[in-house]
């Protein structure tokens, strides 16, 4: 499951990837780092397991801003869907296997669908009110268009989800739609799978979602459901990164920087999300009137036990403060080096 997040705002100009861009985390277009990152989910947990920085176009194309973020040459602009789908094939090859991928309209294209298909994977997917779909009779309707055939007898009920406030539920349906994305690239190529059109009706105000499927065979819509649910874990991951290990707090501007940075991050967020599973396993039914462990409370328990409290002694913090100051110094140095020479190319 994969989505594109903001991991930084309030950056340098010259940080890598660094633009003025959309992100979902501000509501708008703010000077920023933007991610694709994507999560494996099962029913014992979930954390993200991969990352890729977006380069915007005019970045890719900036050999200024190359040089100083220090991008490779091999490196040349992708779109999220492309650098998704370079997420997915790299876990394939290591040998990651999932039923299903789902992820919000960014990733909905063909050419991702696809590649979904073409590497044994089903997928819930979710797509715009305007999203164009052709029916089993050779009728093209949009999302929002198509709900009207759907007959009120054919909506259900159902539990998506239990928050703080209670168990959330939905009105949901399902409508059988022609495949445009079989590997094969034909167009409307009948297979042994299922596409459909699953819309999600707030059962107040009417509203509704939709979401792109396909699946490699007949799967009942309680699955589908929980596969479209299941995008918000992604949403939880990022804010845990953030939280316990500081995914939107890394001091870089470099390419190579940005990348241990956030492979340290998600390494750290994967251990606790392995010992909060293996906690829950070894108390599962001992303890009544709590709620399982999560991340953060498994977090002040290790920081409590296994990992040491910080040296507060005077002579500590003078050594640190000395080499604040001498990397400072170094940094302001080379700045002003930068510039001279800047200033002096014609």
């Amino acid at each position: 499951m994969f989505t594109a997040k903001t991991s930084k705002i309030g950056l340098q100009i010259n940080a890598v990837g660094a633009a003025r861009q959309y992100s979902g985390t501000v509501g708008g277009v703010a000077l920023c780092q933007v991610a694709v990152t994507m999560t494996f989910a099962t029913s014992r947990g979930h954390a993200l397991i991969g990352r890729a920085l977006y380069l915007p176009g005019a970045c890719a194309a900036d050999d200024e801003h190359r040089e100083l973020a220090g991008v490779p040459e091999e490196v040349m602009f992708a779109t999220k869907p492309e650098l998704a789908g370079a997420l997915l094939q790299r876990a394939h090859q290591r040998g990651v296997r999932a039923s299903f991928v789902t992820g919000d309209e960014v990733y909905s294209g063909r050419d991702l669908r696809r590649a979904i298909r073409a590497l044994g994977m089903g997928y819930v997917l979710a797509v715009r009110a305007n999203h164009a779909f052709v029916l089993g009779s050779g009728r093209t309707l949009t999302a929002a268009g198509a709900v009207r055939l759907i007959p009120r007898g054919a909506w259900q009920r159902m539990r998506t989800g239990h928050g703080s406030k209670g168990s959330r539920h939905y009105d949901w349906a399902m409508l059988e739609v022609t495949g445009d994305d079989a590997p094969g690239g034909q167009h409307g190529q009948r297979d042994a799978g299922r596409s459909a059109l699953l819309v999600r009706r707030h059962r107040y105000t009417g509203t509704c979602s939709y979401y792109r499927c396909w699946a490699p065979g007949s799967v009942p819509l309680a699955r589908l459901i929980a596969v479209a649910q299941a995008r918000w874990k992604i949403e939880e991951n990022h804010q845990l990164a953030k939280q316990v290990a500081g995914l939107d707090s890394g001091q870089v501007i470099r390419w190579r920087s940005w990348h241990r940075w956030s492979a340290l991050c998600l390494l750290a967020c994967m251990y606790l999300a392995v010992t909060v599973a293996l906690d829950r396993d070894s108390h599962a039914g001992l303890e009544t009137g709590l709620i399982p462990v999560t991340i953060p409370e498994m977090l002040r328990m290790l920081r409590g036990t296994v990992i040491p409290p910080p040296l507060r002694a005077r002579a500590h913090r003078q050594h640190w403060s000395q080499w604040r100051r001498r990397h400072q110094y170094r940094a302001s140095q080379a700045h002003q080096r930068w510039n001279a020479y800047a200033d002096a190319t014609p």
